[in-house]
């Protein structure tokens, strides 16, 4: 009877990820001496040229062996991280990248594979787990913060942009101000003294006709 129960995309996740530890940290223990920065330069050329030629696992078989000569150059970990990300390998592109960093931490290729392989391994790994009714109240909660932790880090237009098919948002149509009124002759001119009634006599004074 076979029990053989496939692993789930976390458990392949963190398999992948301590296998390309091993290799890689096989890789930066044992070498024979660095190479002269000609020589190096000429190990890149090569490497970069399999790459160049369509030869994906030759170029990253040569980077490891520059890697394993020269251990503390963060270059071949930088393209290793590079071209791993570039095919999607995220498990082993964070490795690299974290190799990278340690020999030269303002790597900003490094970092940036770091950041998004990152984001989008935590993405998958959400994705497979939501799957999972028995662990639906704690993803939700779990999605939730990471959700505000990006929306803070990347702001709102870097994790929704905008559809390219959506209609264009109607711009608003300028108000225009009215021009102020001009003041009339009766505004213009200070009131005249009101006429004094009438009375008997002519006289000024208005209760005079009440005496």
């Amino acid at each position: 009877m076979n029990d053989y129960k496939p692993k789930s995309g976390i458990q392949r996740t963190l398999v992948m990820l301590a296998s390309s530890a091993v290799l890689l940290a096989g890789c930066a223990t044992s070498n024979p001496g660095p190479q002269s920065d000609e020589s190096f330069k000429q190990s890149m050329s090569e490497a970069e040229a399999a790459l160049t030629s369509g030869q994906r696992d030759q170029a990253l078989s040569l980077f490891e062996q520059i890697a394993k000569n020269n251990p503390t150059r963060e270059e071949p970990w930088s393209r290793m991280a590079q071209i791993q990300f570039g095919a999607e390998h995220y498990p082993q592109a964070i490795v690299a990248a974290e190799e990278a960093l340690q020999r030269d931490a303002t790597d900003r290729k490094a970092k940036s594979v770091l950041a998004v392989s990152g984001l989008r391994v935590a993405r998958r790994s959400l994705q497979e787990l939501r799957a999972d009714s028995a662990l639906a109240g704690d993803v939700r909660s779990d999605a939730q913060l990471l959700a505000q932790m990006l929306r803070d880090t990347l702001g709102e237009q870097v994790l929704f942009p905008r559809d390219k098919n959506a209609a264009p948002a109607a711009k608003p149509v300028p108000r225009r101000r009215a021009a102020p009124a001009k003041p009339t002759a009766a505004a213009a001119q200070p009131a005249q003294a009101a006429q004094p009634a009438a009375s008997g006599g002519g006289s000024a004074d208005p209760f005079g006709a009440l005496r």
